[in-house]
Parts: structure tokens; sequence; C-alpha cells
């Protein structure tokens, strides 16, 4: 199947990404493009004496890299072409990743809606980042709006 649309996304679907290692580079280039320079991301001797004793990766740039897994896993493939819209994202940040952690991405399709319009219908998928030690490190919901398939 090349594309799904709408009607062939099932409850429950599921899919999990390959692995992306966070690195030195990521968090400062980042840094650089987002122009957030706080000392918990750039500079160790502050961040040694903060809860987490070392630098962390910024919460928006592990949420980023997980989008970017997102479009390279099997689900995605299939989807989108069909998708039309990000609608709403419900996120949490539930624990830090560090410079060396490596993060993928499980997904899996939680619920669906018709809308008023019928050539398209909103598709709520979980989002949930797992670390190389198996911990969540952030989850959430991504509503989308998705293509019908074409009558």
């Amino acid at each position: 199947m090349d594309q799904k649309y709408f009607e062939d996304l099932q409850l429950g679907d599921r899919d999990q990404t390959v692995g992306r290692t966070i690195t030195e580079a990521d968090i400062v280039n980042f840094a650089g493009l987002s122009g957030d320079f706080n000392p918990i991301h750039m500079d160790q001797a502050f961040a040694e004496k903060t809860l987490f004793k070392k630098r962390i990766a910024h919460g928006i740039l592990v949420f980023s890299v997980a989008s970017g897994l997102f479009t390279q896993s099997e689900m995605n493939t299939f989807m989108k072409k069909s998708v039309i819209a990000l609608m709403e994202i419900k996120w949490k940040f539930l624990k830090p990743v560090f410079i060396g952690d490596t993060i993928h991405l499980e997904v899996k399709i939680i619920e669906k809606k018709e809308t008023s319009k019928p050539d398209r219908g909103i598709v709520i998928v979980k989002r949930t980042v797992v670390n190389q030690k198996g911990d969540t490190v952030q989850e959430g919901d991504i509503i989308m709006m998705i293509r019908r398939r074409p009558s």
C-alpha cells in the first residue's frame, strides 16, 4: 500500500522508530537556532550544581528530534501524503535527556474522529519518547487532520 487514508488507520496501530543519540553538537546547534542559551544546557560548571549534575538537552530539542523520528517511521511512510494539518499537541516532559542518551519513539493510534467535512477525519496519535534505559522521557498526544480516501 502506497498511502494510507483515515479509513485505513485503525485504533491500536503501533510503530517504533530507530534510535537517535543526542550529541553535544545537537545541543549547541539547537541553542544557536532557538536562541536558548540557558546555562543548564550550555554551562557544565553551572549544571554540576543542579539537580541533574550535568548538562541536559533542551526539552524542545528532544521533542523536535522525536518529530523527525516520526517522519522516518513506517507509520508515517504510508500517512505522509494524507496528513492535511497538525492541529494540536498535548505534551509532557517527564525526565531529562543527557548528552549521549539514545532515544526512540513509540507511536500508537489512540483515537479517530469523524468531521463534518467528508474529505477528512481527525486522528490522535500517542507518541512516547523512550531512552536507552527504557525510561519514558517525554510523551503526549498529537492531533492531526487526515485525508479520507477519495471516492
